[in-house]
Formats: C-alpha cells, structure tokens, sequence
C-alpha cells in the first residue's frame, strides 16, 4: 500500500506514555524510539507486513491467469472478482479497523494476532477450493479481513517507534509493496506452474507466519484513562462541502477501473500467445512504477494544487490505456504501458493526504482520519464494483471487430479502463465552475 499508507499513518496517532496515569504502580521500561534493537526489529517485521499483505492482492493478475487455464475454474467467469473483492475490501475496511484500534487501543495486539490467523487459514482453506464462490469466500473475503486487522495496528505502532526519523522508516516500510509486488508475481507464476495452486497457495500460509511478525507490538504502554476517549463525538460536517464530493466521486470513478490491469494483464499477455514469464513481469513492473508515481504524484500534490495534480494524473493514466495498450500487440509496448500506468494510476492515490488538506481548507473541524477513511472507503467500493463488471465486459468484448488490442476481446474492457480513468478527471469540473 505504498501509494496510500502514507495518508493513514497520519491518523494513526500515537499513544503518548503518561507516567501518572499507568494501572500499575512501577513504572515499565520503554524501549526508545528512532533506534536501537526492538526499532529496527520492528521494522523489519512492517517490511514484511507490508510485502506480504498488500503484495499478494497485487499479483492477484497471476492467479486469473492460472485459474482462467486450470480447472475446475476454467469455465467460471467471474475469477476476477476474487482479486478485486480482497484488495476492495481491504480498502473499504480501513476506516473501521482505524476506528476501532483508536476506540479499543488495548486490542491492538490481539487485532494484529487474529488478523494473521485469519489471513493463514484463509490460504489454506482457499488451497481446497473446488468452485470460484469457494475462493471469493476464502481468498478474497476471509483474506482481506484478516489482512487489515493486521496491517493498520502495524501503521500505529510505527508512529511510535520512529518519531525523529519517521521519514527514514516510512521509506523503508512502503518499500516492502515495491518489494512484494515485484517480486510475488514472479515467484508465484513459478511456483503455480512447477507446482499447483494448492500447494503454492499453502506454502505462501507458512510464509505469512515469518518470524518477523512476532516484533509487531507497540513501544508505549496503553494509558489507564484510555476509555475517557470512547464517548467522543465524530464531525461529519465536512460532507457539507462540495470539494469532498467532487473529489469523493472522481476517487471513486478511478478505482473502479484501477485495479482491471492489475488482475487481467497476465491474462491477456497470454492471449496474445506470450509467455507466462512476460505475463507476470508487465504485473512485476506495473507494480514497481506505483511506487515511483506514489513519491512523484505526492510531490506534486504537496506543491501544487492536488486537483490539478488528479487531472494530471488522470489524463496521463488515459493516454497509456487508449493510446498503449489498446494497440499492443507485442510484449514491447505492454511493458511501456505497465510503467506509464504504473506512475500515473498507481501513484493516484498518493494525492490523499493532499486531499484531506484541501477539505480541510474548507472546514478546519474536519478530522484526518474521517475524511481518509471516506476516500479509502469509496476506493474500496469501486474496487469491489468493478470485479462483476469486468466480467460482463469481457464477455460483450468476445463480439467486437476492431483493430489491435481492441479486437481481442479485451476491447471494452480497455474502453471501460480508459473512461473511468478519465472519469477521475471530475474535481476539474467543479473547480471550473468555481464551485469552491
């Protein structure tokens, strides 16, 4: 989640240490922050997390590829909704899991310890699946359930962890989704074709359960009075101005179409009769130039107004889809449009915490992590929208007579992509007629 973790982590406040106000009379011994053993112990261990988390829905495009060719699934069309529905979900869930952690913080570490329980049994249960509603159960709901109940406590923790050098650690903590999704699509297209899916999909369970997981734990003790917080009352206010919903609608349109050629690029690299190799590399590079277009995008967005930084964005994610890969016919171009994707879709997301500032121009009261978990939420819906739709899309696409990548029958899909890419444009709109 190197594009959007960034934005959650400036919710996820720490919890300050108040000598006077702990349950127990002596005072326990804080590790310090910023270094030393337990930090980079620490650290190391949301490198992992974050590779092993946010890298497997990622490379979900090699597991269409390989269930679209394989039975018992090869008949099903709704395949894609598994890829979609998990890393959707994850998404949507975001504000809950923040909510709560924040509502509940002596939970954190049973919510950290469930959350990779269920993410390990869900594998392992999905590596028994006989029918596509078996692993949307397993594979896409069950694991993003699990999935962010572990992920979000970790982004808390590093708030405490890393104060001074909050910089350094995010860096390399967003670096293990580079990491994973370069390297998990490669690794699994190996091992589903030396193998099977169930194998592969029962090894990654044992993966999951790295001995690093054990150093993800808070640095500060829960205070006593951590239940006067409870009662508070949320400010939806912000839902009252105009620049929210113009972009809350272009957010949405975005990610309904973003997540199409992160599932179905292997797939249709295969349909072109490229390897299966070729097939998983343009996933590989697709999901290494998120990570450049998240650091660019955010610049940007820091620098100019994010508006203008969503239409840049927007319109450069247009160009790659209608001018790219609907005439790509060979490996060559899909791997130009994987990396011009990458920067200007992936990095999409990157404008949020830009975002929340502009919504917070408008209503100061408005709460970061309302107005996040609002525009993660939104992603997270047109994520999970657009797994039933790529399905009817690529089955309307079967008829179509056109030249290029548009007559392969991934033409309306491509269509679909490139218009609700477009559609993120829509903030534009309403700064055009001088609406705020």
């Amino acid at each position: 989640m190197a594009s959007t973790s960034g934005e959650t982590l400036h919710d996820c406040e720490a919890i300050e240490l108040q000598p006077s106000k702990l349950s127990s009379s002596s005072k326990p011994k804080v590790p310090r922050p910023d270094g030393g053993k337990d930090a980079w112990l620490f650290l190391a261990g949301g490198f992992s997390v974050e590779a092993l988390v946010w890298g497997f829905p990622f490379s979900f495009g090699v597991f269409q590829e390989y269930y679209s060719s394989h039975e018992p699934f090869q008949s099903d069309g709704g395949i894609a909704i598994i890829g979609t529905l998990s890393a959707g979900l994850m998404y949507f869930m975001t504000p809950v899991v923040i909510a709560a952690c924040k509502r509940f913080p002596h939970l954190r570490q049973l919510c950290t310890f469930l959350g990779l329980i269920i993410m390990s049994l869900a594998l392992v249960a999905s590596s028994f699946a006989q029918s596509v509603w078996q692993l949307i159960i397993t594979q896409g709901l069950l694991y993003a359930l699990g999935g962010c109940m572990l992920y979000m406590p970790t982004m808390q923790y590093l708030d405490e962890w890393f104060v001074e050098r909050k910089g350094l650690a995010l860096g390399f903590f967003f670096a293990g989704t580079g990491v994973g999704g370069v390297v998990i699509p490669l690794v699994m297209n190996w091992a589903l074709h030396k193998w099977s899916a169930s194998t592969a999909l029962r090894i990654w369970a044992l993966v999951l359960t790295a001995p690093l997981i054990y150093f993800i734990k808070p640095r500060l003790p829960v205070p006593a009075d951590h239940k006067a917080t409870r009662n508070q009352r949320l400010d939806f206010n912000f839902l009252k101005q105009p620049v929210f919903w113009f972009m809350e609608i272009g957010n949405f349109m975005q990610g309904i179409g973003y997540f199409i050629p992160t599932v179905f690029l292997p797939t249709f690299a295969h349909s072109l009769g490229l390897s299966q190799i070729a097939g998983s590399s343009t996933l590989s590079l697709l999901n290494a130039a998120t990570v450049v277009g998240g650091i660019l995008l955010g610049a940007l967005s820091d620098k100019y107004d994010v508006i203008n930084v969503m239409v840049f964005a927007s319109i450069g994610s247009v160009i790659s889809i209608f001018l790219i890969w609907g005439f790509s016919t060979s490996i060559a171009p899909l791997y130009v449009f994987s990396i011009i994707y990458g920067v200007f879709g992936g990095g999409f997301s990157s404008c949020w915490a830009s975002m929340v500032k502009r919504v917070q121009s408008k209503d100061s009261r408005a709460e970061m992590g309302l107005v996040f978990g609002a525009f993660a939420a939104a992603r997270g819906i047109g994520c999970i929208a657009s797994g039933p739709l790529t399905s009817a899309l690529l089955k309307g696409g079967k008829d179509w007579n056109a030249g290029a990548a548009y007559g392969t029958g991934y033409g309306l899909l491509i269509v679909f992509t490139g218009v609700t890419a477009l559609l993120g444009c829509f903030p534009g709109i309403g700064k055009g007629l001088k609406l705020y």
